[in-house]
C-alpha cells in the first residue's frame, strides 16, 4: 500500500484508502486523484510535493468536503476522534464536516488567503470570532489574538487591517493563525510559506514543526521542496493524480527510489539545478501505464502497465523500475 512508513508508533490519526477524485466536465472527466493511499500519525509532519496540477490542493479539500458539486469522490478517509469511534471523512456528510471536524479537528490553512478572509472584518475581529466560537472567554480573545498573530510573524498592530490592506504574506500568516486558533489535532497546510520571504518561511515551518513535537500532526502541502527537507519526517511524492514514492524524508532525500523523485531532486539549486524534461500529461488523458514513462530516461516497454505500489526500504514506489535503495539519485 503507498501511505504512511509503517512500524512502530501510535495509531494513525488520519487514514485514507482508495482515494480517487473525478470531476465530470462536458468535454471529457478529470481525474485529479486516482487510488491514494496515506495514513498520517500524532507528531508526524507528512510533506505532499510534486508539480503544480498534480492534484495536491485536491487531496486536501476533498478530505474536508470543499470539492465543487461536479467531483466523484470515493474511497474512505478514517479520522481518529476522542471518546468515539474513528469517523469517514468522505461519508460522514456536510453537516458532521462542519459542527465537528472543519476548523475543529481538522485545521486547513488554504492556499489562495485573499479569497479565503471576510473582506469586511479586521483581522482582530476574525480571530476573536473564532476563538470565542471555540470555548475562548470574549475578555480573552483579544490577548490570545496577539499571541497567535505573534507566533506566525505578524505584527498585532496589522490585525486592525481589513483583507484588501494586507499584503499577500500578511494575508498568508492571517489564515495560518486563523486555523490555528482552535488547536486542532490535524493541520493541513496548503503552500503555507508563499508569498513569504525567507526568514518567515523557516519562521512558519518551525511553528508547524512544533506542533507536531506538541503531539499534533501536520500535511503540508509543498512544491518547495527545501521547506520539505527542513522539516518533514515524511514525504509523499504526488505525480499526475497518484502517489509515487512514500518514504521517510532523510531517506527520500538522501536516496530517492522513484525516477520522478530523483528528477525533482535534481531540479534543486544546490543539486543538478536541472528541470525535469518534458511536461506531465493532461488529467483528462491519463493513460493506461506509468504516466511518468514518456519523461523517465529509465522506462521500458512494461510501462505500458500500470505499476503497483510495492515495499522499498522503509517506504513504498509505484515503479517498474526504481532506483537502487541507497543509490546516487
Amino acid at each position: 500500500m503507498v501511505g504512511g512508513t509503517g512500524g512502530g508508533g501510535p495509531a494513525p490519526l488520519l487514514s485514507v484508502a482508495g482515494l480517487t477524485v473525478e470531476f465530470r466536465l462536458r468535454d471529457a472527466p478529470v481525474r485529479a486523484v486516482t487510488d491514494l493511499d496515506l495514513t498520517v500519525r500524532p507528531g508526524e509532519l507528512l510533506a505532499v510535493v510534486g508539480e503544480s496540477g498534480c492534484g495536491k490542493s485536491v487531496l486536501a479539500h476533498a478530505l474536508l468536503g470543499l470539492l465543487p458539486g461536479n467531483a466523484v469522490v470515493t474511497g474512505r478517509a478514517l479520522l481518529d476522534q476522542p471518546d468515539a469511534a474513528p469517523v469517514d471523512l468522505l461519508g460522514c456528510g456536510e453537516r458532521h464536516l462542519a459542527t465537528r471536524v472543519r476548523g475543529r479537528r481538522v485545521g486547513l490553512v488554504p492556499q489562495s488567503p485573499a479569497t479565503a478572509l471576510n473582506p469586511v472584518r479586521t483581522g482582530r475581529r476574525l480571530l476573536a470570532e473564532t476563538l470565542r466560537a471555540h470555548g475562548h472567554h470574549r475578555a480573552r480573545a483579544g490577548a490570545e489574538a496577539e499571541r497567535l498573530a505573534a507566533d506566525v510573524g505578524l505584527d498585532p498592530a496589522d490585525l486592525d487591517r481589513y483583507p484588501y490592506e494586507l499584503s499577500g504574506g500578511m494575508a498568508q500568516r492571517l489564515v495560518t493563525a486563523l486555523a490555528l486558533a482552535p488547536d486542532p489535532a490535524l493541520l493541513i497546510a496548503d503552500e503555507p510559506t508563499s508569498g513569504l520571504d525567507r526568514p518567515l518561511v523557516d519562521h512558519t515551518l518551525d511553528l508547524l514543526r512544533r506542533r507536531c513535537e506538541a503531539g499534533g500532526a501536520v500535511v503540508l502541502i509543498t512544491h518547495d521542496l527545501a521547506a520539505a527537507r527542513r522539516v518533514a519526517d515524511t514525504v509523499a511524492v504526488m505525480y499526475a493524480s497518484r502517489l509515487v514514492e512514500v518514504r521517510p524524508a532523510d531517506r527520500f532525500f538522501g536516496a530517492p527510489g522513484h525516477p520522478y523523485g530523483a528528477a525533482l531532486l535534481d531540479a534543486l539549486p544546490d543539486r543538478a539545478f536541472r528541470a525535469v524534461p518534458g511536461h506531465p500529461p493532461m488529467l483528462t488523458a491519463l493513460p493506461a501505464g506509468c504516466a511518468f514513462a514518456p519523461r523517465c530516461p529509465r522506462a521500458t516497454d512494461a510501462c505500458a502497465d500500470q505499476p503497483a505500489p510495492a515495499a522499498y526500504g522503509a517506504g513504498t514506489v509505484r515503479c517498474h523500475h526504481p532506483l537502487p535503495i541507497g543509490g546516487t539519485p
